[in-house]
């Protein structure tokens, strides 16, 4: 891996080309205000977004990206299956992935979910609190107890994912409902990170606590030198076997 963590931001930037209320809030893109404080952290930095030929995801960009960032909504399925096949490929091989929001419908974070991520929501303005359950892991490094978000969609129970291999945050709803809205998962040597704030129609991405969120997310999912993994018919070790 470079020396410094390579981060591809990846947007539909669909909402920001058609809403105006999403393009005064995001007038570079959801991409440019994700990216920003990123790059201010020190991060080597580049943007994608869906219209791209490729969608910006072509092979010699996902090979040079250590962890990428994905964030869809109203146009997954325009997404190629190619390209999503090429995404799973790289995660697989140890590239990070951090899904945001609305990104849990992707169809890259389904396939490798393997369910519905089907989920209650509710657009409007409610009082999210974000509570920290793992105090210990990276991802929560300089936070204090909980994350408040003075306004946001709902996220609802029952989230149709795998039960995470590490929780970190679950939110609470000015609503009553309750939601996994930080969880850790492996597939093949790719860690992913699926954060849930983060709807078009508010300021969240420019919330600094959400930024140091998606940072340390970036830090914990990016790939780490290991063991080499081998597949396939294997002679034996030992003589006479």
């Amino acid at each position: 891996m470079a020396s410094t963590i390579r981060v591809t931001v990846w947007n539909e930037y669909r909402h920001e080309q058609t809403d105006q209320d999403v393009a005064a809030l995001y007038p570079h893109g959801i991409h440019a205000a994700i990216a920003a404080p990123l790059q201010a952290s020190g991060f080597t930095v580049r943007t994608a977004t869906l219209d791209e030929p490729e969608h910006g995801l072509t092979t010699p960009v996902l090979d040079t990206t250590d962890v990428l960032i994905w964030w869809g909504h109203m146009a997954h399925g325009d997404v190629q299956d190619a390209i999503v096949e090429r995404v799973q490929e790289r995660v697989l091989a140890g590239m990070g992935l951090i899904v945001l929001h609305s990104g849990h419908f992707s169809k890259i974070f389904k396939r490798l979910m393997g369910t519905s991520c089907d989920l209650k929501w509710r657009e409007g303005n409610d009082h999210e609190r974000l509570w920290i359950v793992a105090p210990g892991h990276p991802i929560t490094e300089g936070l204090g107890e909980y994350i408040d978000i003075a306004q946001e969609e709902m996220y609802g129970e029952h989230f149709d994912v795998p039960p995470p291999e590490t929780l970190v945050f679950v939110s609470w709803f000015s609503g009553g409902e309750v939601f996994r809205s930080g969880a850790c998962y492996t597939r093949g040597r790719g860690k992913i990170f699926y954060f849930r704030p983060g709807h078009e129609r508010h300021p969240t991405y420019h919330q600094p606590e959400v930024q140091r969120v998606i940072a340390n997310a970036v830090r914990w999912a990016a790939p780490t030198s290991g063991a080499a993994r081998v597949f396939g018919n294997t002679p034996a070790l030992e003589t006479g076997v």
